[in-house]
């Protein structure tokens, strides 16, 4: 006889099997990756004839590729959810369940874990992609495709979670749907307003579903946003198990309710204090060169560097993603500050000191207008007296490719929908 564990989790995947939107998510995905991936290939070969030397697959193919499963995580995999969780409590059965022995949190992790699973089978379309693009000659580097692949899984996780609170605070699905794109709406208004505001609010939008995608996708592996992800998540699943059982007084739920918002506010407050990240993308495109971080990271006093630059000048968002990211990656004690008077900067232009970047260093300043990764370095070993180490560099050459997509339509357009829908008529008529 099985074990009350493993009943469960049986008894879950075949839910997830008869669930008709897991269905559609499979029929879906394939021709949505299809069509990315087959775009991405073009405008790779369109690219290779006249940059090739800076190209690599993970943000020429994978990261454009990968953008379908972020769309369908949005999307899609929340209906799934949804009719995973709440179709005990529709059906009735959940009476039934409440009866065994196997504890809120554990029924919760048995139907989130079998939704991890299912977003799993839906991320086989990013792996034939891979295929193919080997098939072709592309260049695979291991560790790239890894952590793309990590991140989707987290993203899909995040999602689970929010859906699964969401379906155990609602009381019908369509409630719970509304609910889980509200929130996923609240995500993208905090980094609108980061683009307009900065400050707080950037550093809060670092942490969104859409933030945290898009670190994986450049090959980086943060340890805060991991935790933090981390965090949400359990947070979000104890929050579904809290609000699961019929019979516990609504009082009760609450006062449950606020002691977990303390204990994540606290557990979220801890992660962000950690500055640990690993850049594994194979160009190191989120890092310096190895000699100029080996001459910051000797740096006694901490280094401040002022910015008046608006959060939407161009230049600020070349800088944060050329020169700031690396430099609060490598010393986690710079101290970085943007000011403007204005979110556009555009009737800033003629205001004296506009445009300028500060550098202080131990008593010491540095001023210019300079918005290039090489002129922060410059700067910052101007006003530091620092000068790296002649280290020999190996110049990154890129993977350059020019092909054709060939059989990425036949797989993504008909294979993929074909063998999904004879799967799918299978496995209900069984179940039937």
């Amino acid at each position: 006889m099985p074990s009350p564990s493993r009943a469960l989790l049986h008894k879950e995947w075949r839910e997830l099997l008869a669930s008709r939107a897991w269905w559609l998510l499979l029929l879906l995905i394939g021709p949505l990756t299809g069509m990315s991936f087959i775009a991405a290939v073009n405008t790779y070969a369109e690219v290779s004839a006249a940059a090739g030397e800076t190209l690599t697959p993970l943000s020429g193919i994978w990261a454009p590729t990968g953008s379908a499963c972020e769309l369908v995580a949005v999307f899609l995999l929340p209906f799934v959810v949804i009719r995973i969780v709440g179709a005990d409590r529709q059906s009735g059965a959940l009476k039934l369940e409440l009866q065994r022995p196997q504890s809120r949190l554990t029924r919760i992790a048995a139907k989130s874990a079998i939704a991890l699973a299912g977003w799993a089978v839906a991320l086989l379309p990013l792996l034939a992609a891979a295929a193919l693009w080997r098939s072709y000659g592309g260049h695979i580097h291991p560790s790239d495709l890894l952590v793309l692949l990590t991140g989707h899984l987290l993203n899909g996780g995040l999602t689970i979670a929010l859906a699964a609170a969401a379906t155990s605070l609602a009381e019908h699905p369509s409630t719970a749907a509304i609910l889980t794109l509200s929130v996923t709406v609240g995500t993208w208004i905090i980094t609108f307003f980061a683009a307009l505001r900065g400050g707080l609010w950037e550093r809060i939008a670092a942490y969104t579903p859409a933030a945290v995608v898009a670190e994986f996708q450049h090959g980086l592996l943060s340890l805060p946003t991991l935790l933090v992800s981390l965090t949400l998540l359990l947070a979000g699943l104890t929050l579904a198990a809290v609000w699961q059982p019929l019979g516990t007084r609504t009082s009760r739920k609450l006062q449950q309710t606020a002691a977990l918002g303390l204990i994540t506010a606290l557990a979220l407050f801890l992660a962000v204090q950690t500055h640990q990240s690993w850049d594994l993308s194979e160009n190191r495109a989120n890092s310096f060169p190895l000699a100029d971080e080996l001459a910051l990271r000797s740096l006694p006093q901490p280094l401040k560097i002022t910015a008046r630059l608006a959060p939407e000048d161009g230049r600020r968002v070349d800088l944060e993603r050329n020169a700031f990211s690396k430099l609060r990656r490598l010393l986690p004690n710079v101290e970085i500050e943007f000011q403007s008077a204005t979110a556009t900067g555009l009737f800033e232009q003629a205001a004296a000191g506009y445009g300028e970047i500060t550098y202080a260093y131990n008593g010491r300043s540095e001023t210019n207008r300079v918005a290039t990764a090489e002129g922060v370095l410059e700067s910052i070993y101007a006003v530091t007296g620092l000068q790296p180490a002649n280290l020999p560099e190996i110049p990154f050459r890129g993977h350059p490719l020019a092909v054709t997509p060939t059989g990425a339509g036949a797989l993504f357009y008909l294979l993929w929908p074909g063998l999904t829908l004879l799967c799918g008529v299978y496995v209900r008529r069984r179940f039937q």
